[in-house]
């Protein structure tokens, strides 16, 4: 049976694709849709989880609450997000039609860049990679 990889090369594996992805998402989504990949992922969590507040937001893309409120003013401009009221003082968010449009157009380009990389696996390893990316990321 062959020597397992050092963890520092399946480290190094992992951050190489995830590296991959953000930059070739990020290049096509600006070029294509004229969005960054932090706000298409904010758009995208917002479809998910309307309503949602700016800290809920910064959680969920990665961001801190101050980041996550510059990319939401800035979204807001742009007539993809809109605030709403909440309960007591709370502040929510929404998308707009825009917002919705440009979710979807950003959603296709992800896919693609997927499809390029895990989307040459077969369908029992890209479960596989799942379970096991799922597992190692479940100890932490």
């Amino acid at each position: 049976m062959p020597t397992p990889p050092p963890l520092a090369e399946v480290g190094l594996a992992v951050k190489r694709l995830q590296s991959r992805h953000q930059r070739e998402a990020n290049r096509r989504l600006s070029a294509e849709v004229g969005l960054s990949l932090p706000q298409w992922d904010a758009l995208r969590h917002l479809s998910e989880r309307p309503d949602a507040s700016l800290h809920d937001l910064a959680q969920l893309t990665f961001q801190t609450d101050q980041a996550m409120g510059t990319l939401a003013t800035r979204m807001i401009k742009r007539g993809l997000v809109e605030r709403v009221e909440g309960p007591g003082r709370a502040v929510r968010h929404r998308l707009t039609e825009a917002g919705e449009i440009a979710r979807r157009n950003g959603s296709a380009v992800t896919a693609a860049v997927l499809e390029e990389t895990i989307g040459a696996l077969t369908p029992d390893e890209r479960r596989t990679l799942h379970r096991l990316l799922l597992k190692a990321g479940a100890t932490a």
